[in-house]
């Protein structure tokens, strides 16, 4: 632990998240300092830790160690995103879909999770593209995007295929393997 707090305390970005984390979920007997731990988590995302600016923009969604700022969050989901963080991508598309209902915002976010093999992501892509949300419907890049989720082991990606596809779609499949 002296080690950790040594290198956090030198600027090393992965002891400080680390760090941060440590104090996050708590030491040796349980305790959480959810002060330290953004303390450190800012301290690594200020020097582009991906991790830690994701876990700050998660923070700041729910208002868990710090004060719920949704702004905040999408600054930290940003920064994150940018350096491919999937998950981060993911959120961002969540919330450019759910929150400001801009659908192609959404899209170029799902997009970019999706590429990376995000099951929930394609998931959505395939929503949105089965909707018409942000993108021309188009059933065949529903299906496509329906079926890598699918074979990730996503039911409701597998349901919309069924839908889309007729309920044979699964037994096939089955059959096939």
């Amino acid at each position: 632990m002296e080690d950790l707090i040594f290198k956090a305390e030198q600027g090393d970005a992965d002891a400080q998240f680390a760090l941060g984390e440590y104090y996050y979920r708590g030491n040796e007997d349980g305790v959480q300092d959810s002060e330290q731990a953004v303390y450190w988590c800012r301290k690594a995302a200020e020097q582009g830790h991906a991790d830690a600016q994701f876990w700050l923009g998660v923070n700041y969604c729910h208002g868990d160690g710090v004060s719920q700022d949704i702004a905040h969050a999408i600054f930290w989901f940003s920064k994150a995103a940018r350096q491919n963080k999937e998950e981060a991508q993911l959120a961002l598309g969540e919330y450019y879909y759910h929150g400001d209902q801009d659908y192609e915002e959404a899209v170029h976010w799902y997009r970019k999770a999706a590429e990376q093999g995000n099951s929930r992501a394609q998931f959505y892509l395939g929503s949105c593209y089965d909707n018409g949300k942000g993108v021309p419907k188009d059933k065949q890049e529903a299906i496509y995007w329906y079926s890598k989720s699918a074979e990730q082991g996503n039911f409701c990606s597998q349901a919309a295929l069924d839908r889309l596809q007729g309920k044979w779609y699964r037994l096939i499949k089955e059959l096939s393997e």
